[in-house]
């Protein structure tokens, strides 16, 4: 679910049909509605103002950053109702689009980034987050956050891992979603599709750090990753079926090619055959009500 600053009403996501740049208030209803039909739990993004971007992406820290209000207001709604859960990156606050901070040279600083991560995460679980989800694919970045979650005494906040995140061609509708500023790619720091091996290496050192649960992303096109990662994990399964993935069901529908419930259903028991634990779709409340 996506949160913007400074709406008035919700705004719909062209290349997302369903999905929309929330309100708090509508953010708060349709959170409310999600948990009533039994969706097990929110991932929630931030979409700040263009002029509060920086090149740190400070307003994912600042205590009245449109994310951590967010958090707040529906920790306040919703209590231990459902698993609240927070985007720990930095691409949707940055003015260069960029999951971390960048050096003189124009690339991604790995260890200067893990600590604003650490921030990051320390402010989502103050601000009511169960779980902390660190995306930017860093080097160390689960257990930066697991020993800064440690040091504020928020033992009892779960990190969500993106321990296999592909640098996919299936990403464009989500940055239309984060009114993302990207100049450029994530091909330093995001995994090449065709190393799976690579993938399943970055899966162990994060259950090594700490991960509470692990996360292949995309789903669909890394069936085989999803599989060879629940085969040696200890801890759950996550995928994400991304917004490419959902956004081209979408429109095979709306051509009248495909029935759209029942292939919307066929690709997430195909996720979960493939041996995900947990889902992370843009259908949850969508199969929710189709499966009650």
């Amino acid at each position: 679910m996506f949160v913007a600053d400074g709406l008035t009403e919700p705004r719909a996501i062209a290349s997302m049909p369903g999905v929309v740049q929330h309100t708090r208030d509508s953010l708060r209803k349709a959170a409310a509605e999600a948990v009533d039909l039994g969706v097990g739990g929110l991932m929630v993004y931030g979409v700040p103002r263009d002029e509060d971007k920086d090149a740190s992406g400070s307003a994912g820290i600042a205590e009245d950053g449109i994310l951590n209000v967010a958090l707040r207001d529906l920790a306040a709604d919703l209590g231990d109702a459902t698993v609240l859960m927070a985007d720990t990156c930095l691409d949707e606050f940055t003015d260069h689009g960029h999951c971390g901070v960048l050096d003189g040279e124009g690339r991604v600083d790995n260890d200067a980034t893990n600590a604003l991560y650490v921030e990051l995460a320390v402010a989502q679980a103050n601000s009511g987050a169960h779980v902390v989800a660190p995306s930017g694919m860093m080097d160390g970045q689960v257990g930066a956050i697991r020993d800064g979650l440690d040091d504020a005494g928020r033992t009892d906040v779960a990190i969500l891992a993106y321990a296999a995140k592909f640098a996919s061609a299936f990403y464009g509708p989500f940055r239309e979603a984060v009114s993302s500023s990207l100049v450029g790619d994530r091909r330093t720091y995001q995994q090449d599709p065709r190393n799976a091996r690579e993938a399943i290496h970055e899966i162990e050192l994060d259950i090594d750090e700490g991960a509470d649960i692990v996360m292949v992303k995309p789903a669909m096109s890394y069936l085989d990753v999803v599989r060879a990662a629940a085969d040696i994990s200890p801890v759950p399964v996550a995928a994400y079926q991304i917004s490419g993935e959902y956004s081209m069901i979408c429109a095979a529908a709306a051509n009248g090619w495909i029935d759209l419930q029942a292939s919307a259903l066929e690709s997430l028991i195909g996720i979960r055959r493939a041996g995900a634990d947990i889902v992370l779709t843009y259908w949850a409340a969508d199969a929710a009500s189709w499966l009650a």
